[in-house]
């Protein structure tokens, strides 16, 4: 049997350390039979025959931009069974001009809602709220989910913008507090999967920082995520 082939694409904003978090993940990859190439652009996604080759694209590229060229690529390749995944902004809070990338990914980042005014030092923590990972009925029997039990964070909590084609395997819910302009709790996706013709996508939205990425549970959720989304033989 032949390797699967992995293709890690990584860069845009380095405040979520594009390098140093994919690098966390590349020994797991090897070590599950895949043969990795790392690229620091996005310009592989309009090489037709290259992604046709590669089975998994993990994405780390947080803001930044991408050519319509290169969205139609990504896009085709996932629809021809490649499979798609990433963490926190280098998936959901990437190329945020692009509809036809939001289209594809199916969620996007919004906002990540802060502490109190009066406790902020204008520093990152000012974004780092205690918050739950939930995990949903069908994430308790999802192979990316299945056997986590709802999870605490303390870390930037995502808002996320979503359509109804995900199948979401995770939530958390922003309280209503007095110094928000929302009047009631609000509930967003935290992981999801979606189907995009023969190919899998796998969302993962915590992951700010390192030692959030190594956690036990958002480790395991993404390179289940990662085994998951993988192409199948069916979709060869």
């Amino acid at each position: 049997m032949q390797p699967k082939k992995a293709l890690v694409v990584r860069g845009g904003w380095e405040g979520h350390r594009p390098v140093q978090a994919t690098e966390l993940f590349l020994p797991f990859l090897e070590s599950s039979g895949f043969t990795v190439r790392v690229e620091e652009s996005t310009e592989l996604y309009a090489d037709a025959a290259e992604l046709a080759r590669t089975d998994l694209v993990v994405q780390c590229v947080s803001m930044s931009e991408i050519s319509a060229e290169q969205v139609a690529g990504l896009s085709a390749a996932v629809a021809a069974g490649t499979g798609f995944t990433g963490w926190h902004g280098g998936i959901a809070d990437s190329f945020r001009a692009s509809s036809d990338y939001l289209q594809l990914v199916g969620g996007q980042f919004a906002c990540h809602p802060g502490k109190e005014p009066c406790e902020r030092r204008g520093e990152a923590e000012d974004n780092f709220l205690p918050h739950t990972i939930d995990i949903t009925e069908l994430g308790r029997k999802h192979p990316v989910t299945e056997g986590l039990d709802d999870f605490e964070l303390c870390t930037e909590q995502y808002w996320v913008l979503h359509d109804d084609l995900i199948d979401v395997l995770a939530t958390t819910t922003h309280p209503a507090r007095a110094w928000q302009p929302w009047q009631r709790p609000v509930t967003s996706p935290a992981i999801w999967t979606r189907r995009w013709g023969a190919g899998r996508i796998v969302v993962t939205t915590p992951g700010h920082s390192l030692d959030v990425l190594e956690n036990p549970n958002v480790r395991t959720v993404i390179e289940r995520g990662m085994l998951w989304a993988t192409r199948t033989a069916s979709a060869s």
